[in-house]
């Protein structure tokens, strides 16, 4: 059975196949001591395809993990947005989460906005407004919300140290797609356009490009 892999993953990898073949050469059986962390790699960055609902008017999970509590908020600063408060949802990932990132809705890129930022626990409110982060607004298309503004942010976690985006200003992307990943540990926020209808529970485990987060009107 094929596992697929993120292409981001094959250095960490190979370094934990290598180390922990180093340490069978050295020490023998404790070698087995240290698999599960070498198998936990490659877990870490497996790559599942996923087939998103039917529905352009449905707002969908950019990443594995536990939805936390709803709130409103003012989205990044740095999008220059303005301050109003949006409805914002966020999902935390820990270690052992699918970290993949996918496309919540179908648009246009409209900014790219990266903060550098402290490393809280990203099960943390604080950790969207202190982390390190990088933030997408998205022009949505399609039958629900088309021209509206959607908000995306990665957000480094305690042990995150890196986020990764495949996005670039103007790109059009397509709902359930791949955009990015972080790693290792971290947290995504979606701040929704108004009118946006929530239909995920808190406390709720979601699928990147296939939990449906929200509904638009229309």
């Amino acid at each position: 059975m094929r596992l697929p892999i993120h292409k981001e993953g094959w250095p960490f990898i190979a370094l934990a196949a290598v180390a922990n073949g180093a340490i069978f050469a050295l020490w023998g059986q404790i070698g087995w001591i240290f698999l599960p962390l070498s198998l936990w790699v490659v877990a870490f960055f497996r790559d599942p395809e996923r087939h998103p609902p039917p529905g352009d008017h449905l707002i969908l999970s950019p990443a594995d993990g536990k939805l936390l509590p709803v709130t409103r908020a003012a989205p990044p600063a740095e999008l220059g947005l303005g301050a109003g408060p949006r409805i914002r949802l966020s999902i935390f990932m820990n270690v052992f989460n699918v970290h993949v990132n996918r496309n919540p809705a179908t648009g246009t890129i409209t900014a790219l906005a990266y903060r550098p930022g402290k490393f809280f626990n990203a099960a943390f409110d604080k950790a969207s407004e202190d982390n390190e982060r990088l933030s997408q607004g998205v022009r949505l298309e399609g039958s629900g919300g088309a021209g509206q503004e959607l908000i995306v942010v990665q957000i480094a976690g305690l042990i995150a140290r890196r986020i990764k985006s495949n996005l670039h200003k103007g790109q059009t992307v397509c709902r359930g797609e791949r955009f990015g990943i972080i790693r290792f540990g971290s947290r995504l926020d979606v701040y929704l356009p108004d009118g946006a209808r929530v239909v995920a529970q808190p406390g709720q485990t979601t699928r990147a490009g296939e939990t449906i987060l929200a509904e638009l009107p229309g």
